[in-house]
């Protein structure tokens, strides 16, 4: 059997499912999942076995109107994602249809997807009837030349085998880019820091969690095998910080509990987790915060 590997960007409107899709396709989770929008920053990859092929699945931040320096990198993260891939697969909810979002995607596409397969999966099919799926089917293939188009739910992993093994054949021969157990290409600390800001965001409300990050800044093995993990929450204001502590402490204990749990359980040994809260006022201007979350700075501008 001839050995296969490549690229699959995974493209769309925020909350479209693009971060449900991955960790259902690497069968772990590797990207942080929440109902609000625009959680996912960096460019995430996700590594899944089909045959005797390798997919490295490249979860993209959404792609929006960009109102900041962060908004604007994230854009730019996600196209570049999209350029860099051997198969682009752009989700959209079956529910939403044709949005503004969708369009604004659908006119830069063509320039991105030069020399490479567009494939459109169409999500949470199980949201509406099959008649509206199959009209949402003509009118988005009528805008745009996709090769394929497959209806699935990433949440309940209706379709999703389809496209995974559709995807295998599409990839370039060549030899696996990852070692075979290997799930992610990101490094240990990074996961860690977006599973406490996964914790966060679904803890927080409104715009706070856009305001804050997550750095892990110091990463210790233990002799017993355990691993000592110690990570700042920076926000930018002073009243930021009381909300994520709480009352006595309560809130970041509850958020650090649940984080210490996800991970612990990931790695399969014993994590002590210390969280510390800084306010920077200027971090979404800071450089340094931006490699951290595996963006590039200068995009921002």
């Amino acid at each position: 059997m001839t050995q296969r590997a490549g690229f699959v960007a995974l493209i769309g409107e925020p909350n479209a499912g693009k971060s449900t899709l991955l960790n259902r396709m690497v069968g772990a989770k590797v990207s942080i999942v929440t109902h609000k929008v625009q959680t996912t920053r960096a460019r995430i990859r996700g590594v899944a076995i089909e045959g005797d092929s390798q997919l490295v699945f490249v979860d993209t931040p959404g792609l929006f109107k960009p109102r900041r320096r962060l908004d604007r990198a994230m854009v730019a993260a996600a196209w570049g994602g999209a350029a860099d891939a051997d198969v682009i697969v752009m989700l959209i909810e079956a529910h939403r249809g044709i949005t503004e979002g969708v369009e604004k995607i659908l006119e830069n596409l063509g320039d991105v997807s030069k020399g490479r397969q567009v494939v459109l999966g169409i999500n949470k099919i199980d949201r509406v009837q099959s008649d509206v799926l199959l009209a949402l089917t003509k009118n988005m293939n009528d805008r745009f030349p996709f090769e394929k188009t497959f209806m699935i739910s990433a949440e309940k992993g209706y379709g999703v085998d389809d496209l995974r093994v559709w995807l295998a054949d599409q990839l370039p021969e060549g030899p696996w880019l990852y070692p075979e157990d290997q799930i992610a290409d990101l490094p240990m600390r990074m996961i860690a820091a977006e599973m406490t800001r996964e914790k966060l965001t679904l803890r927080l409300h409104q715009e706070l969690p856009y305001q804050l990050t997550v750095e892990t800044e110091h990463w210790e093995e233990r002799p017993d095998g355990s691993a000592r993990v110690d990570q700042i929450i920076y926000v930018a204001r002073d009243g930021h910080k009381g909300i994520i502590l709480g009352h006595k402490g309560e809130t970041i204990k509850a958020i650090s509990k649940l984080a210490r749990e996800e991970l612990t359980e990931f790695l399969g040994r014993k994590v002590h987790l210390f969280l510390q809260v800084k306010v920077r006022e200027k971090w979404l201007d800071e450089a340094e915060r931006y490699s951290e979350m595996g963006l590039d700075f200068k995009d921002g501008n």
